[in-house]
C-alpha cells in the first residue's frame, strides 16, 4: 500500500502512545494514517505494567488479545526503599484476579497495538521516517502543522498533507526538540540503567498470593536501585539504575582496579547487583543469557518536560512529550493516556463539540496535569478563600495550586535510597513499608499525576509535606478523630489546608493536628483515577471527555 498524500489525521510513531491513539480515532472513522520509522517486532524496555493497562486495553477492545498472549501476571509489586526496614508490597487484585496486570515482552506487547490500530482501520506504514514538517506559516507565533516529509528504507521519497498531527516519535520528539523547542531538562533525575535477562531465577514469596511479583530494592551504597521482573516463560528482567554521574565515576574505579584496564559493561553491571541483596538471592542458581538476542545494554534516563504538549492542530504523546523516571512503571500508562487525550481531543475538534484552541488546550492540562504540572505548593501560604473547594474543577480554576504528585513521591523515594540510615519513608519504630505503601499504591498504579521540576527550596519544602503523609497515625484514630471534627475536613477533595488551619482547627489536641497533617498530606496522591476515567474526573475550562465509542470527544458541564 502506497502512503497516501493526503489524511485527516497523521500520527508519527508506532509506539504504544501513537498506536492507541491511532486505534482510538480510527475506530471512530476518522482518517488516520500511521508512520513509523522501525520494522516491528522491535525491541524495547519498559516491562512492568500498571493495572490501569487493563481499563485502557478495554476501551479499544484489545483486552481479549492481551490476555490471550499469556504475559506473566502481575498481581501487585513489593519495593524496599531501605536495607535497614522490610520491604513493601502493592497489592493490585484485591480479591479479584482480572485486576491483575501484566509483565509484558515489549516487542510483542508493542506489536499487538500497532497490529490492532491497523486492524481498526488505520493506514500503517513502517520503516518510514519523517524528515521534516511544513507549517501554514513558519513565522506565525502559533505553529500550524500542515504536511510531513517522510522517507522509506527503500529510499522512496514524498510528502503527506493532514489537517492533524500527533507526535508520537518517542524521546527524538521532532515538534517539541525540532521546531517548538521547549523541551527543559531535569538533572536531579538524570540516571543511567543497565540490564540483562537470566532464567531459572527464584521468585519473591513462593506459595503464597504475592508469589511472582516484581522486586525493586535500593542498593546498599545509596545510589540507585534495581529491578527483578519476572517475564513470560522462565526468563527474568534485571536492571541497575543509579544517577549517571556516580555510575561513571564506578565505571572509572572498575578500570583503574583492573589489572588489563579493562572494565566491561557486564563487569559493571553484575558488580553492581552484589549491593542489592535479596535480588541478588534470587540469581543465586540462575543463568545469565548472552546470544544475540541478549546482552548486557544500557540506556540513559534523562529526565525531561516541556512547558506544553499541544497547539493549534497538533498534539505531543508518549516520550515525545516528556519522561519523568522509570521507577514506579508509570511509562505506558502515561503513553496510553496521552493517546487517548489526543484523539478525544482531536475528535471534539472535528466534530464541532469545542473550538479547536479549547480542545487543544484540554489536552495541553490533562497531559501536564499528568506528567508535569509544576510543583509549587502554593497551599503554604494561599488564603482558604482562594483554595480550590469540594467539587469545584482543578484545571480550570486553580491549575497553579495542583501538586506535582508523582514527582512528589519520586524524589521522597530517592531521598530515602540514597539516604538509608535516615527515616524518611517510616516511622522510627516500623519494620514495614506496607502503610507507606497503602498511600503510595495510587503512584504506583498509574492513578496519580506527575510533577515536573524543583528547585532546592521546593524539594525540601515537599519532603517536609511528605514526611506527614507517614504520620505515625492508623484507620482507627483517623476515625475516632473525624466523629470530632466537621467531616467535610477529611473528604479526600476538600482543600489542602495551611499550618495556620491546621493549628486552628486542632486548638491544642495534638491527636488532632497529627490526623489533620496526615489526611492533608495524603490528598495529592490518593485520589484514584483509573485508566481512560481520568479524563473525565476535573473539567478544563468547562470540557470533560464523552468516552463513548462513535461520540468520542468533549462534552460541557
Amino acid at each position: 500500500m502506497s502512503i497516501p498524500s493526503n489524511t485527516t489525521i497523521l500520527v508519527i510513531g508506532g509506539g504504544p502512545s501513537g498506536s492507541y491513539a491511532a486505534s482510538a480515532l480510527a475506530r471512530e472513522g476518522f482518517d488516520t494514517t500511521l508512520i513509523e520509522a522501525a520494522k516491528f517486532p522491535r525491541y524495547h524496555i519498559g516491562e512492568s505494567m500498571l493495572p490501569s493497562l487493563i481499563p485502557f486495553s478495554r476501551f479499544i477492545e484489545v483486552e481479549d488479545k492481551l490476555r490471550a498472549a499469556n504475559h506473566a501476571l502481575k498481581r501487585g509489586a513489593a519495593v524496599k526503599f531501605n536495607q535497614h526496614k522490610q520491604e513493601g508490597y502493592t497489592d493490585f487484585v484485591r480479591g479479584d484476579e482480572r485486576n491483575a496486570s501484566f509483565n509484558v515482552i515489549r516487542s510483542e506487547f508493542d506489536e499487538m497495538l500497532l497490529r490492532h490500530a491497523e486492524e481498526s482501520g488505520a493506514k500503517v506504514f513502517e520503516e518510514t521516517k519523517v524528515a521534516e514538517l511544513k507549517f501554514a506559516d513558519p513565522k506565525a507565533a502559533e505553529l500550524r502543522p500542515t504536511s510531513a516529509v517522510w522517507t522509506r528504507a527503500n529510499g522512496e521519497t514524498g510528502e503527506i498533507k493532514f489537517e492533524y498531527l500527533v507526535d508520537a516519535s518517542g524521546r527524538n520528539g521532532i515538534m517539541s526538540t525540532k521546531y517548538l523547542k521547549n523541551r527543559k531538562m531535569n538533572q536531579t533525575l538524570h540516571n543511567l540503567a543497565c540490564w540483562g535477562y537470566w532464567t531459572e531465577a527464584g521468585v519473591y514469596k513462593p506459595g503464597t498470593e504475592r508469589e511472582g511479583a516484581p522486586w525493586f530494592e535500593a542498593l546498599t551504597d545509596e545510589s540507585g536501585w534495581g529491578w527483578f521482573i519476572p517475564l513470560k516463560g522462565d526468563k527474568v528482567s534485571v536492571g541497575i539504575v543509579m544517577d549517571s554521574s556516580i555510575s561513571a565515576k564506578k565505571k572509572a574505579e572498575g578500570r583503574k582496579a583492573s589489572p588489563t584496564g579493562e572494565h566491561s559493561l557486564k563487569d559493571h553491571y553484575l558488580e553492581q547487583i552484589k549491593l542489592v541483596p535479596t535480588l541478588k538471592k534470587f540469581l543465586e542458581n540462575a543463568n545469565l543469557k548472552e546470544d544475540a538476542d541478549h546482552t548486557i545494554r544500557s540506556a540513559a534516563d534523562f529526565s525531561y518536560a516541556a512547558d506544553r504538549y499541544a497547539g493549534d492542530h497538533y498534539r505531543l504523546i508518549g516520550d515525545a512529550s516528556a519522561f519523568i523516571d522509570p521507577f514506579f512503571s508509570s511509562g505506558v500508562h502515561l503513553a496510553l493516556l496521552g493517546g487517548l487525550t489526543s484523539a478525544t481531543s482531536i475528535a471534539a475538534s472535528i466534530r464541532g463539540h469545542c473550538t479547536e484552541k479549547e480542545a487543544w488546550e484540554f489536552h495541553d492540562v490533562k497531559v501536564a496535569t499528568a506528567y508535569t504540572k509544576r510543583l509549587v505548593l502554593r497551599h503554604l501560604s494561599v488564603d482558604t478563600a482562594q483554595r480550590r473547594r469540594p467539587g469545584s474543577s482543578t484545571m480550570s480554576r486553580s491549575p497553579q495550586h495542583t501538586l506535582g504528585k508523582f514527582l512528589l513521591v519520586v524524589m521522597s523515594a530517592y531521598k530515602q535510597i540514597r539516604n538509608q540510615n535516615k527515616t524518611i519513608l517510616a516511622d522510627v519504630d516500623e519494620v514495614s513499608f506496607d502503610r507507606a505503601f497503602d498511600i503510595l499504591r495510587p503512584v504506583i498504579q498509574g492513578t496519580a499525576d506527575v510533577g515536573k521540576k524543583l528547585t532546592s527550596d521546593e524539594l525540601e519544602k515537599t519532603m517536609e509535606f511528605c514526611k506527614d503523609v507517614f504520620a505515625p497515625t492508623d484507620p482507627e484514630m483517623i476515625e475516632a478523630v473525624g466523629a470530632r471534627l466537621r467531616p467535610e475536613l477529611l473528604a479526600p477533595n476538600a482543600p489542602i489546608m495551611s499550618d495556620e488551619d491546621i493549628k486552628k482547627e486542632a486548638q491544642g489536641d495534638e491527636e488532632i493536628e497529627t490526623v489533620l497533617h496526615r489526611v492533608n498530606a495524603r490528598k495529592p496522591v490518593n485520589q484514584l483515577y483509573q485508566g481512560p476515567s481520568n479524563l473525565q474526573a476535573d473539567d478544563v475550562n468547562g470540557l470533560v471527555a464523552r468516552l463513548v465509542h462513535g461520540q468520542l470527544g468533549l462534552v460541557r458541564v
